[in-house]
C-alpha cells in the first residue's frame, strides 16, 4: 500500500512538472512571437540592416547619410508603424547571423527569398521583383546569354543568387567577391570578362557613374526580394506586410520606385 501511495504521489508530481514545462514552453513561444514587435514598439525604433554599399538601394551620400530605395522604403514602413528607422550597415555574409543574434530587427537590403534562407529567417511579402543580367565591358560582343560565360572569368557576390546562376554553367571560372564595387572595378580593369548582378542596380550605376560597361543580356532569372525577420516573430511580419500593402494601395510605393528607377515596378 505504501509503495502504491508513493507511486501515486510521484506520478502526480511528474505530471505537474510536465504540465509546468508545457506551460513554460508555450510562454516562451508567445514571448518569441512578440519579441521584435514589442522591442520596436517600446523603443520607438526599428533597427534596419543592409550592406550600405549597394546603390541605388542603400548607400552613403556625400553627407555620410544613408539613402536609396531601401532607405525610403524602410522610413515609410517605420512611419506607418509609428516608429523611426535606424540603419545599421553590415557585410552581406554577416546579415543573417546578425539578425539571429538580435543585433537588428529586420533586413531590408535586397535579399532574395530562397528556400535555403527560409530555413534561417522568415520573409515578408516581396517588396521588389527584379532579376540578374550579364554585364561586360563596352568592347565585348561575344557574351550575350548565360551559356556564353563558359570558359570566362565571372565575378559575382559570394553567397548571392548571382553565384548560383554563374555556377550553373559548367566551365565558368567563377570568382567570388564581398563587395559589388570590387568586381565592377575588376571588370573594367580587365581582370574579369563578365559580371552577373541585379538589372536595376547595374542600369542605375552605369548611368549615374558613366561606367565603361554595358548590360548585354535579358533577365537571366526572376528574383523576389523580401524583408527578413528572425523566426518566431509572426506578429511583426504581419505588421510590416500590412504597411507595405498600404503603401502599394495609396501609391507611395510606386512613387518611391519611380524616384530611383524611373520606371513603373514589375508586378508583385
Amino acid at each position: 500500500m505504501k509503495k502504491i501511495l508513493l507511486f501515486a504521489i510521484y506520478s502526480f508530481a511528474l505530471a505537474a512538472v510536465l504540465a509546468g514545462c508545457g506551460g513554460k514552453s508555450k510562454d516562451k513561444k508567445a514571448e518569441a512571437d512578440a519579441a521584435v514587435a514589442d522591442r520596436v514598439t517600446d523603443s520607438k525604433v526599428m533597427k534596419v540592416a543592409f550592406e550600405g554599399t549597394y546603390p541605388p538601394f542603400n548607400f552613403l551620400n556625400d553627407k555620410d547619410e544613408f539613402q536609396g530605395f531601401d532607405v525610403d522604403i524602410s522610413n515609410e514602413i517605420a512611419k506607418r508603424l509609428g516608429v523611426e528607422a535606424e540603419f545599421i550597415a553590415t557585410k552581406w555574409d554577416g546579415l543573417i547571423g546578425g539578425l539571429k543574434a538580435d543585433k537588428f530587427d529586420i533586413i531590408i537590403g535586397q535579399m532574395t527569398v530562397t528556400e535555403e534562407r527560409k530555413k534561417s529567417v522568415d520573409f515578408t511579402d516581396p517588396y521588389v521583383v527584379t532579376g540578374s543580367v550579364l554585364v561586360t565591358r563596352e568592347d565585348t560582343d561575344d557574351i550575350k546569354e548565360l551559356a556564353d560565360i563558359e570558359g570566362k572569368k565571372v565575378g559575382v557576390g559570394g553567397g548571392t543568387t548571382f553565384e548560383e546562376v554563374a555556377k550553373s554553367v559548367d566551365g565558368a571560372d567563377v570568382k567570388l567577391y564581398k563587395a559589388v564595387g570590387d568586381y565592377i572595378q575588376d571588370l573594367t580593369n580587365k581582370r574579369l570578362d563578365v559580371i552577373i548582378n541585379d538589372q536595376l542596380l547595374m542600369n542605375y550605376n552605369i548611368k549615374e557613374n558613366n561606367l565603361p560597361i554595358k548590360v548585354t543580356s535579358d533577365i537571366l532569372n526572376k528574383d523576389e526580394i523580401g524583408m527578413a525577420v528572425n523566426k518566431g516573430n509572426e506578429d511583426f511580419v504581419e505588421k510590416v506586410n500590412a504597411a507595405l500593402k498600404e503603401m502599394k494601395e495609396d501609391g507611395t510605393y510606386k512613387e518611391i520606385y519611380k524616384k530611383w528607377f524611373g520606371t513603373d515596378p514589375l508586378d508583385i
